[in-house]
């Protein structure tokens, strides 16, 4: 059994100003997404889930889904406001999605093995499929399904900062083993040289080394995820559901079933470089990093060539 592939391509894009899931920053037209693919079939994944919006459809399948149907399978999910647990509804100044949670949740019906999640927009590196992948091929076969041994891979902050504003983080503590103890979602991290700061809850100005570990939200689930959710998803409903802005965050979720004591999540650190599209300025600084990779031979000029 191959694992799975799960793509959060159903954002927004509000600070981008656009699709940048499918935003072409490749020499012949190729987006960020392209490389991940590209990435996760080296590595032996054996199916994709993109989880999308409706309305992005029609122009995500003709500049992405349609490249890989001759190389791995390839399905869709989607996430909608509407897709809700039965007995809530879309409060009516809701426009933002449910966050990150939701839309793992919205591919329940199609993920049957163990499975990997990233981001459309954000490059994880060569061997961070591998270091995943590694991870599950660990988990005793009869496990696959059912074992609550989780994963991320994480990724040193100061090399996850946008020059041009704030991004937002999950701040990862763990212990001496690297299980993860907590994931603490950042908000509004600024870059400062080789630090940065940010303000916490209480309006309290925080300074950071740069030298944390954070995640990029490239996880490493089992089946075993998807009714835990459901009930994590619940209880956020019971109490956030009238907050206009609040969301469903993966790293909350996980720290919750951490402290729990129903899940355990290993920090499996890459020794790739992350780079991402947060702004419109970040793009021509992903251009030149796509091109150097190129030269390095870490790909060839044109992805998927026949």
């Amino acid at each position: 059994m191959k694992p799975t592939l799960v793509v959060m391509a159903a954002g927004m894009g509000s600070r981008y100003g656009g699709l940048k899931q499918i935003d072409p920053i490749g020499p012949h037209g190729e987006a960020m997404l392209d490389y991940s693919i590209y990435d996760a079939i080296r590595a032996d994944f054996g199916k994709i889930v993109f989880v999308i919006r409706h309305d992005i459809e029609a122009a995500f399948r003709q500049a992405i889904g349609h490249k890989f149907a001759t190389h791995i399978t390839v399905e869709y999910a989607f996430q909608e406001l509407t897709n809700l647990p039965i007995g809530f509804t879309v409060p009516p100044d809701r426009q933002k999605p449910w966050g990150t949670g939701h839309a793992i949740l919205m591919t329940a019906d199609l993920v049957h093995e163990p499975f990997a999640v990233i981001n459309a927009d954000d490059y994880y590196g060569t061997s961070s499929y591998q270091i995943i992948r590694d991870h599950f091929q660990n988990l005793p076969p009869k496990a696959w399904s059912t074992s609550t041994d989780y994963a991320l891979v994480g990724f040193t902050l100061r090399n996850t900062l946008s020059d041009f504003g704030t991004v937002a983080r999950g701040l990862c503590q763990a212990d001496s083993n690297n299980l993860i103890q907590t994931v603490t979602e950042i908000t509004n991290i600024e870059k400062v040289g080789q630090q940065a700061k940010y303000t916490d809850a209480q309006g309290q100005p925080r300074t950071l080394s740069g030298d944390e570990m954070v995640s990029m939200n490239m996880w490493g689930f089992t089946p075993a995820i998807f009714p835990q959710l459901q009930q994590l998803f619940i209880e956020f409903l019971q109490t956030q559901v009238q907050q206009p802005k609040a969301e469903f965050y993966i790293p909350a979720a996980v720290t919750t079933l951490i402290n729990r004591q129903q899940a355990r999540a290993q920090i499996l650190p890459s020794r790739d470089a992350w780079f991402g599209m947060t702004y419109q300025q970040d793009k021509p600084q992903v251009i030149q990093n796509i091109r150097t990779l190129i030269a390095q031979g870490v790909y060839p000029e044109k992805l998927f060539a026949k």
